[in-house]
């Protein structure tokens, strides 16, 4: 892929850069450096000019300890020291993720986040009708007799509650945007229908029909994709905050057990199959992929 590149910088040559481009480096910023005349010009993406500039203006020594200690207190509800100014990526470099964000936004409004039975209908895994008490679900075999394959993802992008809905786009941000950056977009597009399609059928056979939905089968996937990828093939862009996996890994079990439903009272269904599935097929797919990655290096060497 070519990527242009533009100056974004010109400073001179007795001024020390070496902070700003381990500052650049440390937020995954492309860039070159050469001398011309009395000069020292910096290059870096088009795309991403202005967001280097304001970073000079603001950080012309580097100061990376303060932009992870800003970065730490902006996103801090997700326990993470992910840095903030890493995340500000455009739809052109994680489209991807973009997409699927807003398709999962899109969803949540016109479903009322989970009230508007009449248009999940349209979006769940089997259609189903409302009379009195009782929900009546067509079966399997008539959804994929009538060509309504699209139930086989849509699941995905229902959610129930505000609460629900944050909580997985955040998570598919930090763990989708790794993926398409390192990876590709193509691959996370690819991740996320399999992971979708296994999920939703692990549920369904599983728990038989029934209205479920949301992110989280697929953020289990991706979990367990970057986890084994970087077991097997370390990289930066797969080393999550420490504690990521084992916290997911737990709260995992914790819905197993059945304690939330217990605790919410049956309020709460968990779609604990489709975690699992999503677990295991994202560990399969990390396991090739770290696999691949290695042995592709040790050929290089």
């Amino acid at each position: 892929m070519n990527v242009t590149l533009c100056e974004a910088l010109r400073r001179p040559t007795i001024e020390d850069l070496s902070g700003f481009l381990a500052l650049l480096r440390q937020l995954h910023i492309p860039c070159r450096i050469y001398e011309e005349g009395e000069y020292q010009v910096l290059v870096v993406p088009v795309e991403q000019v202005a967001e280097v500039q304001d970073l000079y203006r603001r950080y012309p020594q580097g100061h990376v300890l303060a932009v992870q200690a800003e970065a730490a207190a902006q996103i801090d509800h997700m326990g993470s020291e992910t840095r903030r100014l890493s995340h500000r990526l455009g739809f052109s470099r994680v489209p991807v993720t973009w997409v699927i964000l807003s398709i999962t936004a899109l969803v949540a409004l016109f479903t009322a986040l989970g009230d508007n039975l009449e248009t999940i209908r349209h979006l769940s895994f089997l259609d189903f009708r409302i009379r009195g008490d009782y929900g009546y679900f067509s079966t399997l075999e008539q959804m994929l007799g009538t060509g309504q394959y699209w139930r086989l993802i849509t699941p995905i992008f229902v959610h129930f509650g505000i609460l629900h809905l944050a909580m997985n786009s955040l998570w598919f941000w930090e763990l989708g945007r790794r993926i398409e950056l390192h990876q590709g977009s193509i691959l996370l597009a690819v991740l996320v229908l399999l992971f979708g399609l296994t999920s939703n059928l692990a549920q369904y056979f599983y728990g038989g029909p029934g209205v479920f939905g949301g992110l989280s089968g697929v953020l289990y996937g991706l979990l367990g994709h970057c986890w084994l990828h970087q077991r097997l093939a370390p990289t930066e862009a797969y080393q999550l905050p420490q504690g990521v996996v084992g916290l997911m890994l737990i709260w995992l079990l914790v819905c197993l057990s059945g304690l939330v439903e217990t605790l919410s009272f049956g309020a709460m269904s968990i779609a604990n199959a489709a975690h699992v599935a999503g677990l295991l097929i994202g560990c399969a797919t990390g396991t090739l992929s770290g696999y691949y990655a290695r042995t592709q290096h040790s050929r290089a060497e």
